[in-house]
């Protein structure tokens, strides 16, 4: 995909995170939104072999989103990439969807792990790279983190864990996009800086900014290029990106849009639509 087609793809995406969060009248929306353009990349430029028609490829790159509370996002994502149908976007939440608050490899198909306790989504990726390196396997593995869930001690277990086994098929993508539940990451439990802790557990470090394609390419063939440690990309965001009145806004971390900022928010998708086709 060019440029403009990546963009077109993130902004569908965003309507499809609006679209489940508003049906559900719940879910989190700002985290979700925050990185739309890094899975947009992964699932249409950077990820190998990933078919909906062939989801338990045992070649295919690996995707676990370990701050699986923005499970909207994948969702959206994996409808967009025609693992499941986009009608069944607004069944988010809701009781007898497959569609569950977090996601679940059990019902989802392309799903490649059920995650929801902060902290833990991390872990079993270290897990899937290090098995690759035991049976010689080339596919890679990629996990997101949030910036408030590095707060978890697990997450710098996980880290100790893949610096020392020099796992250099496993990338870590902080959504850096400065805000947790109760406020600023800074003022809550601040895990700055952050590029020094990761270097601290052998990781090779690349900043990146979360909604410019052409920088999360070049973070992405920098970590494939990248041999002898794993990699953490810290993902400069912003949280609720894409929806005016939610950019920045912490109190978007955790709530669905009545009707009113529902067609609000879908309005400014309309209006990046329309200046991504002039």
């Amino acid at each position: 995909m060019n440029i403009t087609e990546l963009k077109k793809t993130a902004n569908n995406i965003r309507k499809g995170i609006i679209e489940e969060v508003h049906a559900a009248a719940s879910g989190h929306p700002g985290g979700s939104l925050s990185s739309a353009d890094i899975l947009t990349y992964l699932y249409f430029e950077e990820m190998q072999n990933i078919d909906p028609k062939d989801p338990k490829n045992p070649d295919r790159d690996r995707f676990v989103l370990s701050k699986g509370h923005a499970a909207p996002v994948l969702y959206a994502t994996l409808a967009e990439k025609g693992f499941i149908p986009k009608e069944e976007l607004v069944t988010l939440r809701k009781i007898g969807s497959r569609l569950q608050g977090h996601p679940d490899m059990n019902l989802v198909p392309g799903v490649d792990m059920s995650t929801g306790s902060l902290g833990q989504g991390l872990s079993t990726a270290v897990g899937m790279a290090l098995a690759a390196k035991l049976d010689k396997k080339d596919y890679r593995v990629y996990s997101l983190l949030g910036d408030g869930e590095i707060q978890e001690g697990q997450i710098w277990e996980a880290c100790m864990f893949a610096g020392y086994r020099k796992l250099d098929n496993l990338v870590v993508i902080l959504d850096n996009n400065g805000l947790q539940i109760d406020g600023e990451i800074k003022k809550v439990c601040s895990p700055y800086p952050l590029d020094e802790k990761f270097l601290s557990f052998n990781f090779h470090v690349i900043h990146a900014d979360a909604h410019d394609f052409d920088s999360l390419k070049a973070a992405f063939d920098e970590a494939k290029e990248t041999k002898g440690m794993p990699t953490a990309i810290i993902a400069k965001s912003v949280k609720g990106k894409g929806v005016s009145f939610m950019e920045n806004e912490v109190g978007w971390h955790g709530k669905g849009p009545n009707d009113e900022e529902y067609k609000a928010a879908m309005a400014d998708l309309e209006r990046i639509e329309t200046e991504l086709c002039q």
